[in-house]
């Protein structure tokens, strides 16, 4: 069954029903980019995986989004039709983004109200199930919502479709371009029933509302759409038809029975020739595949590896802060730059320089451009190494020691830890110092000394002691933050002094009531200059301008005095984040250029050397090198071993030079064809035209012409 038969409405020599398309796409791209913007984050911050596990979550979750589009291909193809099957896997893809959402609910399990949710394994798994049905969702109806908005136009309207597929492709880069934007703000906000947290759930929230959105306004233009009945799948075609080859040449293996000239010749005893010989075609452009993931496991860790290296970098550019997960905008915008000065500017110059620059050779180029961009990923790794804080292993602890006693402290350890005693002076802290965590800590005043084990510690996590003395030693111990604060926020904890409790605001917003000679909880600000007020237990006021706050640091800060003023000093737990996001922006440069010309044309080469009946194959068989690509980022960072991460860079970058020599070799011996004049070579029942035919049209009879240009 064809086409049906009913008049369409019209807009501009448009159909009209390709407008719900579009927006629907819109809104489709808008709900998943948005989705994967903040995904890695919410992994390390709110899941609490670190960055390995984080990363391998992340990229495994990409490939099967780009594995399943295969399966949507084969469902509305051979049984549901396009319509339905985007209609089915939406809702499953609706669904999947609400799970999503529900599980980023912090209050969900959080009984005791402190924060932190107490069943984490409970939002680990909505968090899977959500991105499973994500994945089935996005990767099932990819294949199928541009091929129904190329249904809706008639044979002669060649000139809209194309129109309509630039502004299909626009519309994915603009739901892109803003949700990237979007989601990291709604993600930075604070919300909460009991406690208030980064508010996940409002940026899975807003995505999920969008695919809602995208599923109702695909059904609205419902009566609008030319539906084509599903009329058997291409792709299962050239399955079972390459399957045959295989175990009819497995069959036929004695040496005396004579060779064929190609494999899937064997195939002629169940198969027309016509078909043959289109995935000879085939085979011959999935063969150039082969190296291809590799581009592709570069580029998608902008969303992981990139991300996580952005959330320790400095995203102050004055009168914005930018976000880690926001820096991910960079690709699309510089890709609506990119692309019109690549095929206006650039390429008419090379023709002009009488430079053959085939297809092939601007995939090569577009690989060595990632793998450089990889490059300059490791050089800004080795910038950020030295500022970031290094914190304990599992088995250990870190202690920092700050004397508010009125005489100076000794502070000592058993003695076969073999670590040095240290003496500090009153309102001086120790740095910190890595700990077995059933140690011992000594502190002395004078004559007086007393040892205090570790009880109640745990490993991996930083600790700071406050000592003073009164007629005995007196110490209390508070756990400290344990990795870099998000968002480049500031984690500030006060330490009360006085003999008298005391309210502290900051920018005149409570943090808390502090008990004397004890610690606050932490509070998370923003950079800048904030005023600190304290009102004690008698009703004395105090206030004092902070010190100029940076982008992901962490203080302690100690209360002294409250009398018209406020006397505080500040000791640094976590330095700043000093190296500046900007220094990403030439690894998006070089990334972006490389997709241009990688991506773009890869795509304009496989559908100029395939049938055209075979143009789904070759869609498929490129989705099927972005999968590939995300399990190579899941093999070579669980397998490598490496410590550094400016190391994995480099690794990559190797990686992809030396894919990028063997595609350089392969691409040589490749010989272009005309798919066309080989199909012209066969009849309608698709059986081989006698040589005499073929040279009458004026046809060459080998496999196709030969073009003298390599690569």
């Amino acid at each position: 069954m064809g086409r049906a038969d009913k008049s369409v409405p019209g807009c501009f020599g448009y159909p009209l029903s390709i407008f719900f398309i579009v927006i629907n796409e819109f809104c489709e791209r808008f709900s998943y980019y948005g989705m994967r913007a903040v995904l890695v984050l919410y992994f390390k911050y709110f899941l609490r995986w670190d960055d390995n596990l984080s990363t391998v979550v992340y990229h495994t979750f990409v490939a099967i989004c780009y594995l399943t589009p295969i399966l949507g291909a084969i469902i509305a193809d051979s049984w549901l039709g396009k319509f339905k099957t985007i209609i089915y896997l939406s809702i499953v893809y609706a669904v999947g983004q609400v799970v999503m959402s529900v599980s980023a609910i912090n209050d969900l399990t959080d009984g005791n109200r402190d924060g932190v949710p107490d069943t984490i394994p409970l939002h680990v798994a909505l968090s899977m199930i959500g991105l499973v049905l994500i994945a089935l969702g996005t990767g099932g109806i990819k294949p199928c919502v541009a091929a129904f908005g190329g249904d809706q136009f008639d044979e002669s309207q060649d000139k809209q479709r194309s129109r309509f597929f630039s502004i299909f492709y626009l519309s994915i880069n603009a739901g892109s371009l803003l949700s990237t934007i979007i989601t990291p703000i709604l993600r930075g906000q604070m919300c909460g029933i009991h406690t208030q947290q980064k508010c996940y759930p409002l940026a899975f929230g807003v995505p999920a509302a969008l695919m809602v959105v995208a599923l109702v306004v695909f059904i609205a233009g419902s009566g609008m759409y030319s539906k084509v009945s599903p009329q058997g799948n291409i792709i299962v075609k050239v399955i079972k038809c390459i399957s045959f080859a295989i175990k009819n040449r497995y069959r036929n293996r004695s040496k005396s029975i004579p060779k064929r000239e190609h494999w899937m010749d064997w195939a002629n005893e169940k198969y027309d020739e016509l078909l043959i010989a289109q995935i000879k075609m085939v085979l011959k452009v999935l063969f150039l595949y082969i190296p291809l993931p590799m581009f592709w496991a570069l580029f998608d860790q902008q969303g992981s590896r990139w991300t996580l290296q952005a959330d320790t970098m400095n995203g102050n550019f004055g009168a914005i802060q930018i976000q880690p997960d926001q820096m991910q905008t960079v690709n699309p915008i510089l890709i609506l730059v990119l692309v019109p000065v690549v095929d206006i500017i650039v390429y008419p110059l090379i023709k002009k320089c009488k430079l053959n620059f085939t297809p092939l050779r601007k995939i090569t180029v577009g690989m060595f451009l990632a793998a450089m961009a990889f490059v300059v990923a490791a050089i800004v790794q080795r910038e950020i190494d030295p500022t970031l804080p290094k914190f304990p292993k599992i088995n250990e602890v870190q202690v920092k020691v700050i004397n508010l006693g009125t005489e100076n402290l000794n502070v000592s350890y058993k003695e076969n830890l073999n670590l040095p005693s240290e003496t500090l002076s009153s309102y001086k802290a120790s740095a910190y110092m890595d700990l077995p965590v059933d140690s011992t800590i000594y502190f002395t005043y004078g004559n007086i000394s007393q040892g205090f084990p570790f009880e109640g510690f745990s490993g991996e996590t930083r600790y700071t002691y406050i000592v003073r003395n009164d007629n005995r030693v007196e110490a209390i111990w508070d756990g400290d933050i344990s990795r870099k604060p998000e968002q480049g926020n500031n984690a500030i904890k006060f330490i009360n002094n006085l003999q008298e409790t005391i309210t502290v605001m900051v920018d005149n917003e409570n943090v808390t009531d502090i008990l004397p000679f004890s610690f606050s909880n932490y509070t998370m600000l923003k950079l800048g200059v904030k005023t600190i007020k304290g009102i004690t237990e008698s009703g004395k006021n105090c206030s004092v301008q902070s010190m100029e706050f940076g982008f992901g640091s962490s203080y302690t800060i100690i209360i002294k005095e409250c009398s018209s003023s406020m006397s505080i000093d500040y000791i640094e737990d976590i330095k700043a984040n000093t190296v500046h996001m900007a220094l990403q922006i030439p690894q998006y440069f070089l990334i972006t250029c490389g997709e241009v010309v990688f991506s773009v044309t890869g795509l304009e080469f496989s559908y100029s050397q395939a049938p055209s009946n075979m143009k789904s194959v070759l869609q498929a068989g490129w989705l099927l090198t972005v999968a590939v690509g995300n399990i190579i980022v899941l093999i070579v960072a669980g397998a490598s071993g490496l410590s550094e991460q400016w190391a994995e860079y480099l690794l990559f970058a190797a990686l992809l030079v030396a894919v990028c020599i063997i595609f350089g070799i392969m691409a040589y011996f490749y010989t272009y064809i005309d798919p066309a004049e080989i199909e012209a070579q066969f009849d309608s029942d698709g059986k081989k035209k006698k040589e005499k035919e073929i040279e009458a049209m004026g046809l060459d009879i080998s496999d196709g012409p030969q073009s003298q240009t390599k690569m």
